[in-house]
């Protein structure tokens, strides 16, 4: 039952996941990070199987790295989101991962954007997005209280909106949530939204 979502607010984007590691009725771990901070400037938040979300998550770091390295210059968040679609493309006609992506990233001539990456390689850029079935009640609790421009606080306030009505709607409702946002200063841990911790 996974969970991301993101919006896009004043000067910044957040990425909201939820952290359970499940395989069929087991729960592994209940504090498993799914967005990955894949440069000083950008998040990756992931939904789908636990070994393509890795595999696949930790191959896109490191060739934006690997570009950095060659080239002197870290890739635009657009430049990394179609890297990252290519790479899903090409994949989709050999041996596919099932991912779902949001990638958020701040550039400092453009600001803030958040792109909607899928398993099938569409592409494209929103304000607001989710994957799983968290999405049902994050879209439309989105649709109804997002607006251009949010500050962190309403952001956050409507995160924490979005993760009550997951928790009390959804039959089998993930317990913990990852909160990263990145801005101007860079990619960060925000907060953790906690029911259950580990012993």
């Amino acid at each position: 039952m996974e969970c991301v979502f993101g919006l896009v607010g004043d000067g910044f984007a957040v990425i909201v996941a939820d952290t359970s590691a499940v395989h069929s009725i087991l729960v592994h771990k209940s504090n498993e990070d799914k967005i990955m901070i894949l440069d000083s400037h950008k998040l990756l938040g992931v939904s789908g199987e636990a070994g393509d979300r890795a595999q696949f998550t930790e191959y896109i770091q490191k060739n934006v790295h690997l570009y950095q390295f060659r080239n002197g210059i870290a890739l635009t968040t657009a430049a990394a989101a179609n890297f990252t679609r290519g790479e899903l493309a090409t994949a989709l006609r050999k041996n596919p991962y099932f991912v779902n992506i949001l990638l958020a990233g701040y550039d400092k001539d453009i600001g803030p954007s958040l792109y909607y990456i899928d398993y099938i390689a569409t592409l494209h850029k929103i304000d607001k997005g989710a994957f799983g079935y968290g999405s049902y009640f994050a879209l439309s609790l989105m649709d109804r209280h997002y607006h251009s421009g949010m500050s962190l606080a309403e952001a956050i306030d409507l995160v924490d909106k979005i993760i009550a009505e997951i928790r009390s709607r959804l039959v089998v409702a993930p317990p913990n949530f990852l909160i990263k946002i990145v801005d101007k200063d860079g990619a960060k841990e925000f907060a953790w939204r906690e029911s259950i911790s580990q012993a």
